[in-house]
């Protein structure tokens, strides 16, 4: 029996639902608050683009939160993508003697 796991939301996507959307924030006016241009800012809110250390940074220093979580939040979200694709049949694990 598969339990049914959350699927952990993309950072921008959080982005986007918590801050931009609330406070009626736009791409531009975030971006320029976080030194970046617009575009960059723009593809990480569509979710093609990851959050990376630079960006935690920012994002911390901006909209709050502490890289660490934004890093988290990135990493929780990549993970869940690759176990939905990736095939681990072929992976057996080692059994270390204590």
């Amino acid at each position: 029996m598969s339990i049914k796991q959350f699927k952990p939301m993309h950072p921008g996507e959080f982005i986007k639902r918590t801050y931009l959307e609330p406070f009626d924030l736009g791409i531009n006016e975030v971006a320029r608050k976080l030194g970046v241009n617009p575009s960059t800012f723009g593809r990480l809110i569509k979710g093609q683009s990851n959050v990376v250390p630079a960006m935690a940074l920012r994002l911390s220093k901006v909209i709050g939160r502490s890289p660490e979580s934004w890093l988290l939040m990135q990493d929780n979200y990549d993970l869940h993508k690759e176990q939905e694709s990736i095939d681990l049949s072929q992976c057996e694990p080692i059994a270390f003697a204590n």
